[in-house]
């Protein structure tokens, strides 16, 4: 326990705390002089300082703590050390986090300097000790660590009004470890670390109970807590237990009875919560409860007092670390107009919230409420208001929740407050430390008494100082980011009090409109304020980027709040005058107003700033952002020439337009003036530029708009001045003359609008048309524009086919219409027809055609005579028009013949057929009739596209296919036709109905005439042909290559064989005889040469592959019949080549002789080689210079052969030793067993003398009986001793339980070694005092068995199989070596490799 206060001391630092055992200090020694009669403490408070200097929280290693004893440790905090717990050191700070700002500085976080002060004097003077807890209500109390109670004033002076107990008090009971104040703050209850509470009169200071026996005895007092009855309090002991405490006074006598709520032995409580209702709520219908939250380390339960004990809740946490810290804290909460109180709890990361609600019927109703995540360990939680609490993590982290968005509001650093916590008290240390660890693990970041929470406002104790927090008013928080200047986040901040959406708000009140009037004038202020101030600090001299810059982030923030408060007026006579004193300023201001005009935030300019804008965009060549401003802008005000005259001057014509149109309410003159620039270009067939096609398009749709009744280039015209601006455009467009011209067309803009874009004027006026149906003076209108448009384009060489054919198809399509009005004279349609199908007039061919259709579609056909047309038609090759015709009348094999005819649309002619032939809307004799058109013109068809024709044939003709191959006459067209049938393909149609042997064959014939080069790919690829025809047909054609691929297939090797040596010979024949025209031929032919050659060479290798294939199944002399023939070949060649002069043909060959030489070493002797070789009359004369290269070649050959080999070899000896060395190690290997007694009975191995039994020992060390797994039936069978394969029992159940059945089929479930050891007196012969006796291992039959065919397989070809076992093997573990066997025998060929067996007496 603690020494004595005079040899105990705390030396505390800024980074660290350590305790320090120290000796007893001499008086005599230090000179320390007696004191008769020590000062009170209130004496010591009470004294003037000599200085009147603002009080300084002194640094920890200044405060002088030689009095104070080891209970003062518990005032701690992270910033310095924990009660002198040692886990506290291991804390690490984090960075602090800048404020974020986004709603301002929330929370005020103010130092009580009074209280501090005397905090720390009366541990300094008085040895009052450190602060160990605090509570507020109407006055704050303090407890220290040696059981005094300070309670000080909430006003400003927080002058100590008493000080409650004395040392000797504190010596016995201990440090105050809980204090509570009762609701008219008229008792203060103080709980102590050795358990003992007292009850305080505040009023006179007096002691009016010390309760010593409410709890067990022996545990600290943790929570001691008033409830809404004066007489009634409740507490809670480091044991974990809660009581009731009664407050009784009778016949003057004061008692206090104790009631158990909740036993610690049924799960640790460390915090509790009373409901105490403020006084606007005194008369809630739920505080007749006496509501109780307590949180245990697993779950929260709420319970009433009153009238009877009634357990109302139990939410258990959810998963969390188990040194969190629960938290309790309730709150009255408005929710759908009724004020109920809200439950808060957490424990860890998450705050949950629980609404209590009285039910009619007089029971509590809980209703969960959303979750609050987090991502922090919290160890404080208390609410400040009604929609607002304050969080403490673990890192000594203030931070300000919103409770409805979850938002965290500020976050502040609690680190230099020096936060105490209440370690010690959790620990029971005062009373021996006699508390579980779950409890004290969740003290080490206990602070409960150090955050007190009362009427929107908290208090905080640190080591030696106090802090109250409270919440800003609005005005508080606007101005703290007015002192850093923060102007932009102060509007915004102001802004969302204005639009009542800011969290955590304070001091507004009355009306929505009431408040949004006072936060305007506030902002209005700032405005001002941002303005001055930015004008300030623009550097004077510098870049213009800079300042341009420095007003751009602060102009458009003054322009936006200025709108959003609809404060016009502020904005252009206040702000504006002010910013004009600087150009860059003025500039950035014009220029910002561009996005809230376009965005019609702005529709109204005064005319100085009109004046300013138009000037200051026309300076800087900002055009197109003038107009934009222009044509959102009330222009009335404005200088209305000059306006015009500039936007003119630079091709506005948008602005120009809306001026007229919104300035003047001139529709007619905007015309007028586009017409008189683009008129004249037009009608002369000058080419027009990218501004003259804009200019007309923008006439085009202002023409639309203004008969449409629109507005251009938005909005709506006036509807008093619909009908009439109408009426203005369309007298306008039928003007005779324009009367600015002498010599001009009569109707010059609808001539004009015609030139320009025909088929866009003749939209507009469909569109007009189909809007006027109930306008008379529109429809006259109407009818004389159509009057015009023939006038002027019929018979007139200056329109196109295309336009003229566009005016007749506008015209049969509003003719068409069922309330049609217009009158069109009949014959001008048919004098359109014989203008289109002129044949004597071939231009335009395409464009007419395509005319005359669109007008046949509108529905012009009823207009006309068909056979007139199709006459017409015919004549001018209108091949799509006889086509619409034709299906019209239902006669589609006639339509192929258009295709047919129509060099255009030739190959659209498959499809066609391919559609008609697939769709279900045609009749069988039209489908008839269109097969019957295709095979008629089948040559034509095939000749065409052979491949899309016999798709088409794949498809729908299969069945003709006979009578459509005897219709093509040409053989190569033929063979096109069939490669592209025949050829292999997907899907449903591949082919499979092809499959006649006549239809391949005949290909096969056509091949070899037409594409010898693709025969032996088809031969390989398809499997259709008679084997017997197809070799009489490549052997009638000579190819002798196909014929030798049939014959090996048919098994006639040496025919194949024949046949590729005979194309062998002919190859060396045509470069013998190129060889003899000598030494000039040569060069001269050099290229052929090489071309010859090639042929020779993959003549030989096609031989030589067919040698290779064929000669694993022949014998020694067979063999030999087809190497030998080859290679006298060859060489007879050479022979003829050596004494001509082309050296680099010689070489070639020689190469070649060589390359077959190797080839037929690998399946002829080498001896039997070099005998055929000498046998030859060249080589036998005796000389072997000329067959030295092919001799040392084949030695090379040789040689590199027997080093891979022998290398091979080697390598493979090397890891087949290695490997079963290894497996014999591991497998010779002594066991160890891990006990003396069988892992199933439980009983020792080795039970009586008398009694042979026998001990399996697994390689895992696990011993059992054999009797004892036969009767747990481990085995795998038990259809013999042998055969049975044993599983330890213990492994195989702490790997999941398996049943046997899936044991024996994991490799880890054998055992690698298996000994049976019998426990009996086997070896009579053996030493006396012998314990151990090692038998010798014999194989049984089975083993014996594995290892032969083990010493097989190595003696075989294959040694890979054996490196590949044994690979295998060294991967398992607890396993045997499994060697290769036939299916169903690879169990019972376990190789079990055992060390000899040990006998115990």
């Amino acid at each position: 326990m603690s020494q004595s206060p005079d040899t105990r001391s705390l030396l505390s630092a800024s980074s660290q705390l350590n305790l320090i055992e120290v000796e007893s200090i001499d008086d005599k020694e230090f000179d320390i002089p007696q004191v008769d009669t020590p000062p009170t403490l209130e004496s010591i408070l009470s004294q003037v300082e000599e200085e009147e200097d603002p009080f300084v929280l002194e640094d920890t290693c200044i405060l002088n703590t030689d009095n104070m004893d080891a209970q003062s440790c518990d005032t701690s905090s992270l910033a310095s050390s924990d009660s002198g717990d040692p886990a506290h050191l291991k804390r690490k700070r984090r960075p602090v986090d800048p404020n974020s700002t986004v709603h301002g500085s929330v929370l005020r976080l103010s130092l009580l300097k009074g209280i501090s002060a005397q905090i720390v004097a009366a541990a300094d003077k008085v040895d009052a000790g450190l602060p160990t807890a605090i509570t507020m209500a109407g006055v704050i109390a303090v407890g220290t660590s040696h059981g005094l109670a300070l309670v000080f004033g909430k006003d400003t002076n927080q002058a100590l009004r008493l000080c409650l107990g004395n040392k000797t008090t504190g010596a016995e009971f201990g440090a105050i470890s809980a204090l509570s104040i009762n609701h008219d703050c008229s008792r203060l209850l103080c709980g102590f670390a050795k358990g003992q509470i007292t009850m305080w009169d505040l009023a006179n200071g007096k002691l009016l109970r010390t309760i010593t026996d409410a709890h067990p005895p022996g545990t600290a007092i943790l929570h001691v807590k008033f409830t809404d009855d004066p007489t009634l309090a409740v507490c809670n002991d480091s044991g974990g237990s809660v009581f009731e405490l009664t407050f009784r006074r009778v016949m003057g006598m004061r008692s206090c009875d104790s009631r158990c709520l909740f036993s610690g032995s049924k799960g640790e409580v460390c915090c509790i919560e009373p409901l105490r209702a403020p006084p606007d709520f005194r008369d809630h219908p739920i505080t007749c409860y006496s509501l109780l939250a307590m949180a245990s380390l697993t779950k929260i339960l709420v319970i009433g007092l009153k009238p009877t004990l009634n357990v109302w809740m139990t939410f258990p946490y959810s998963k969390s670390d188990p040194s969190s810290v629960p938290q309790l804290a309730w709150q009255f909460v408005p929710v759908q107009k009724m004020v109920n109180p809200i439950l808060a709890f957490c424990k860890g990361d998450t705050v949950h919230f629980l609404l209590v609600k009285k039910e009619e019927v007089g029971t509590i109703h809980v209703i969960k409420q959303r979750q609050l995540h987090l991502s922090c360990d919290i160890i404080s939680l208390n609410w400040i208001n009604s929609s607002t609490l304050v969080l403490v993590d673990s890192h000594e982290k203030l931070q300000v929740v919103d409770r409805s968005s979850q938002e965290v509001l500020e976050t502040l650093d609690l680190e230099q407050v020096q936060l105490v916590y209440n370690s010690r008290h959790f620990k029971s240390l005062a009373t021996g430390g006699n508390v579980s660890q779950a409890l004290a693990l969740v003290g080490e970041k206990a602070c409960y008494q150090s955050l007190s929470s009362y009427a929107g406002q908290i208090v905080c104790l640190g080591t030696k100082s106090a802090h109250i927090m409270s919440l800003r008013n609005w005005k508080e928080r606007i101005d703290c980011l007015l002192k850093l200047e923060d102007f932009v986040e102060a509007l915004s901040l102001a802004w969302l009090f204005h639009e009542g959406s800011a969290k955590a708000v304070v001091g507004l009140h009355g009306d929505s409109q009431k408040r949004k009037a006072v936060i305007s004038d506030k902002m209005v202020e700032i405005l001002l304020q941002f303005a001055e101030c930015a004008l300030k600090k623009c550097p004077e001299h510098g870049k213009i980027q800079v300042m341009e810059q420095h007003f751009q982030e602060v102009i458009p923030v003054l322009v936006d709040y200025c709108l959003l408060l609809q404060k016009a007026d502020l904005l252009f006579n206040q702000l504006y005058p002010r910013l004009v004193e600087n150009m860059i300023a003025k500039g950035v201001f014009l220029e910002s107003l561009e996005s809230y005009i376009v965005a019609n935030r702005l529709c109204h300019l005064t005319t100085p700033i009109m004046k300013d804008l138009l000037a200051h965009y026309h300076d800087s060549g900002m055009m197109d952002s003038l107009e934009r401003c222009i044509v959102h802008l009330d222009v009335t005000n404005l200088d209305m020439q000059q306006v015009v005259q500039v936007c003119w001057n630079n091709q506005l014509y948008d602005a120009v337009i809306y001026i007229f149109n919104r300035g003047m309410n001139d529709y007619i003159t905007p015309m007028e003036k586009l017409f008189s620039v683009i008129g004249p270009r037009v009608r002369e067939g000058r080419s027009l530029t990218d501004e003259d096609v804009v200019m007309g398009n923008k006439l085009l749709v202002y023409i639309s708009c203004c008969l449409a009744g629109r507005a251009y280039p938005l909005g709506d015209i006036p509807e008093d001045l619909v009908v009439q601006v109408k009426h203005q455009v369309f007298e306008f467009l039928i003007r005779l003359h324009s009367g600015n011209a002498s010599h001009e067309d009569v109707f010059p803009f609808i001539q004009t609008l015609l030139h320009f874009d025909t088929r866009e004027f003749l939209n507009v006026l469909a569109m007009t048309f189909d809007d006027f149906q109930n306008d008379k003076q529109a429809l006259e209108y109407q009818q004389r524009i159509v009057d015009i448009l023939l006038q002027i384009m019929v018979d007139n060489p200056d329109f196109t086919p295309s336009q003229v054919g566009g005016l007749f198809t506008f015209l049969a399509r509003q003719l068409a219409k069922p309330n049609n009005t217009l009158f069109v004279n009949r014959n001008l349609f048919d004098q359109v027809l014989e203008f289109l199908c002129c044949p004597d007039d071939d231009s335009r061919h395409t464009e007419r055609q395509q005319v005359l259709l669109e007008l046949l579609q509108v529905g012009g056909v009823v207009q006309f005579n068909e056979e007139r047309l199709f006459t017409l038609a015919e004549k001018a090759n209108y091949y799509q028009i006889c086509e619409f015709l034709y299906e019209k009348k239902h006669m589609y094999d006639r339509i192929i013949d258009c295709y047919l005819r129509d060099s255009l649309r030739k190959l659209e002619i498959f499809s066609y057929i391919h559609n008609l032939m697939s769709m279900p809307g045609y009749t069988c004799e039209e489908k008839q009739q269109v097969k019957n058109k295709v095979l008629q013109n089948i040559q034509e068809l095939v000749s065409l596209d052979p491949s899309k024709q016999a798709d088409l044939v794949l498809w729908h003709f299969a069945d003709e296919l006979q009578p459509i191959i005897s219709e093509i006459k040409d053989d190569r067209l033929l063979f096109t036709f069939l490669s592209c049938l025949l050829e292999p393909r997907e899907g449903s149609h591949s082919g499979s109905t092809l499959v006649q042997s006549e239809l391949h064959e005949l290909l096969l014939n056509l091949m070899c005439q037409f594409a010898p080069e693709k025969l032996l790919n088809f031969l390989q690829t398809s499997q259709h042909y008679r084997l017997e025809e197809a070799i009489q047909i490549t052997k009638k054609y000579h190819c002798n290559e196909a014929t030798a691929y049939l014959l090996e297939k048919k098994g006639d090797i040496h025919g194949a064989f024949a046949g590729l040596l005979q194309t062998l010979k002919e190859s060396l024949c045509a470069i013998t005889a190129e060889s003899g025209g000598g030494v000039d031929r040569q060069n001269e032919e050099e290229t052929d040469s090489d071309v010859k050659l090639t042929r020779v060479n993959y003549s030989l290798n096609n031989i030589i592959s067919l040698c290779h294939r064929n000669c694993q199944k022949f014998d020694q002399d067979q063999r030999k019949d087809l190497w030998f023939p080859l290679l006298d070949s060859m060489m007879a060649s050479q022979r003829e080549v050596i004494g001509l002069s082309s050296k680099h043909t010689s070489e070639k060959l020689k190469e070649m002789t060589l390359k077959v030489l190797n080839c037929m070493s690998s399946f002829i002797s080498i001896p039997a080689i070099i005998q055929q070789i000498l046998q030859d009359p060249v080589y036998g004369r005796g000389k072997l210079a000329e067959i030295q290269g092919l001799i040392l070649g084949m030695l090379d050959t040789f040689t590199y052969e027997q080093t891979l080999l022998e290398t091979t070899t080697s390598l493979l000896n090397h890891d087949l030793h290695w490997s079963l060395a290894h497996l014999r190690s591991a497998v010779t290997k002594g066991l160890h067993p891990r006990q003396d007694y069988c892992n199933i009975c439980l009983q020792q191995y080795k039970r009586r003398q008398d009694l042979a039994e026998e001990i399996i020992v697994f390689s895992c060390g696990h011993p059992y009986h054999m009797q004892c797994l036969q009767q747990k039936d481990c085995g795998r069978g038990a259809a013999s001793e042998l055969q049975q394969q044993w599983r330890c029992h213990k492994c195989s159940s702490s790997r999941g339980g398996r049943g046997p059945a899936a044991e024996a089929n994991r490799s880890r479930s054998a055992s690698l070694a298996q000994t049976r050891v019998a426990s009996g007196l086997h070896d009579r012969g053996a030493e006396p005092n012998r314990k151990k006796v090692f038998a010798a291992t014999t194989l049984d039959v089975q083993q014996e068995l594995s290892w032969d065919q083990l010493r097989n397989l190595y003696r075989g070809p294959s040694r890979l199989s054996i490196l590949s076992e044994v690979s295998n093997c060294q991967s398992s573990e607890k396993t045997g070596f499994l060697i290769p066997a036939q299916a169903g025998t690879a169990e019972n060929l376990l190789l079990k490799l055992s060390p000899p067996p040990l006998f115990e007496e």
